[in-house]
């Protein structure tokens, strides 16, 4: 379960402190999907990073399956985000030195998983429909394909909470609908608990939970 009590963020502004978000609750369970809309600079992304516990909210809450991601120390948040959440940007960050495979098993570095790891990202890659292209080079890839690597990377340490930051932004319109029915497929048959922010309305659709991030406060856009 992902619980989210009274988040809110302020920055340092000239005349005072800005306010990005405020007073942000709510709870997903396992299974759960949500998208999370809202205009440029409305504070989506930062959000995103509060719930990764890639960012530290100025006040409130939040728990991950019982756990406060900003009560660990530094070496357990890392430990933390690599086991309970994988993360998905519109840049799929994939390292161009590497193989397909090799990206996909990068998560997966810090344990001692092994031959386990190589046989679940196998697996991971035929499902998104690139068991052909193990040993190609991302510089190989169509920006779809490089998505789908992204896709089956954050996956491979069976996370518990699934963050994605625009996946389809840098997409044309076929190959972000093969992306976004991919997340979905995936997303349930695993059981993650799903947050995709974007701004692509089409993407927010195909979301049983929708809500809209405005005035630094997140209201629900209905079902």
């Amino acid at each position: 379960m992902l619980e989210v009590s009274q988040i809110a963020k302020q920055y340092p502004a000239p005349g005072g402190s800005l306010s990005i978000l405020s007073g942000i609750s709510f709870t997903l369970r396992r299974g759960d999907a949500a998208a999370i809309m809202g205009p440029s600079g409305a504070g989506k992304s930062t959000l995103l990073y509060i719930l990764g516990g890639l960012e530290q909210p100025t006040s409130g809450s939040v728990a991950l399956d019982g756990r406060d991601p900003y009560a660990l120390s530094e070496k357990q948040l890392a430990v933390f985000r690599n086991e309970a959440i994988g993360f998905i940007f519109q840049d799929h960050c994939l390292l161009p030195q590497c193989s397909v495979l090799e990206n996909v098993l990068v998560p997966a570095l810090v344990s001692n998983d092994g031959a386990a790891a190589v046989t679940r990202a196998r697996e991971l890659l035929q499902q998104v429909g690139l068991g052909h292209r193990l040993d190609h080079r991302p510089s190989e890839l169509s920006g779809g394909e490089k998505q789908r690597v992204a896709l089956a990377r954050a996956l491979i340490r069976k996370p518990l909470l699934l963050l994605c930051d625009e996946p389809t932004g840098n997409l044309d319109q076929a190959s972000a609908d093969v992306v976004a029915a991919l997340l979905l497929d995936l997303h349930r048959q695993q059981e993650t608990i799903l947050i995709v922010v974007t701004h692509s309305a089409e993407l927010a659709a195909r979301f049983p939970v929708r809500y809209e991030l405005r005035n630094a406060n997140l209201h629900s856009a209905g079902a």
